[in-house]
C-alpha cells in the first residue's frame, strides 16, 4: 500500500518513526522565532502512514521543574516515548563559566538501530552533525532518512549526508506551529550554556 504523505512523493513508505532531539529542536525553534506543537509535528510527518515509533529526547534539572514534568506528560499523551536524562553541571575553573550537559545523543543513536525493524523511513528532528555517520549507516541498510531542522542550525555534515532529504521547518510552519497554550520546555536559562554530549 502506497502512502499518501506528500513529503515522500512516489516513494513507498508504510512505516515512519520520528526521533526528536529536544535540545537541538529547542534552539532551532528559537532561531525560527516560533514554536511547533509536538502533536502536530508527529501528525504531519506520519500522515497517511503507520507510526513505527516516536521518541523525544530531553534533559531535566534536579529537582525536576513541575513545568518540565507537565511538558513530558503532554509528550506522552501526544504519542511520544520520552527519554529523559538529568543535567549535570560543570564549572570551568579558569573562566568560571557554568556548563550543563546531558548525554542524549547516545540514546537517540541506540534507538535508531534497536528499532530499525519498525520503520521504513526515519525522520530526525535535529541539526546535530554528530549523527552524520548514523544517517549513512541507516541508508546503507536500505532505510530512508529525512532530517528536519532549520537552515541556520543544521550542520553542514548532516545536511550533506541526507542530500535532498532535508526539510526546513520554516517551510512547514503552517502545519506544525503551536498556537494554543500548552506546556513547553523550560530548562534553558539565560547565562547558562547547555550542551549535548555524543558517546561521551
Amino acid at each position: 500500500m502506497q502512502n499518501q504523505n506528500p513529503l515522500f512523493g512516489n516513494h513507498e513508505t508504510n512505516r515512519i518513526s520520528l526521533f526528536v532531539d529536544g535540545e537541538n529542536a529547542y534552539y532551532a525553534q528559537r532561531s525560527l522565532g516560533w514554536f511547533f506543537d509536538p502533536r502536530k509535528l508527529l501528525d504531519f510527518f506520519t500522515q497517511g502512514c503507520a507510526i513505527g515509533d516516536a521518541f523525544w529526547y530531553a534533559s531535566q534539572k534536579m529537582p525536576p521543574d513541575p513545568r518540565e514534568t507537565s511538558f513530558y506528560g503532554y509528550l506522552n499523551h501526544s504519542g511520544y516515548t520520552v527519554r529523559v536524562k538529568t543535567i549535570k553541571s560543570f564549572r570551568d575553573e579558569a573562566s568560571g563559566e557554568l556548563t550543563r550537559k546531558a548525554n542524549l545523543d547516545l540514546e537517540l543513536a541506540i534507538d535508531l538501530f534497536t528499532t530499525i525493524a519498525q520503520y521504513d523511513t526515519a525522520v530526525l528532528v535535529t541539526g546535530d552533525g554528530d549523527f552524520e555517520r548514523a544517517v549513512e549507516l541507516l541508508r546503507s541498510y536500505g532505510k530512508r532518512v529525512i532530517v528536519a531542522s532549520t537552515q541556520d542550525t543544521v550542520a553542514r555534515e548532516l545536511r550533506n549526508a541526507v542530500g535532498k532529504h532535508f526539510i526546513d521547518l520554516a517551510t512547514v510552519r503552517s502545519h506544525i506551529e503551536r498556537f494554543t497554550s500548552q506546556p513547553i520546555e523550560t530548562n534553558h536559562e539565560d547565562g547558562v550554556r547547555e550542551e549535548s554530549l555524543v558517546m561521551a
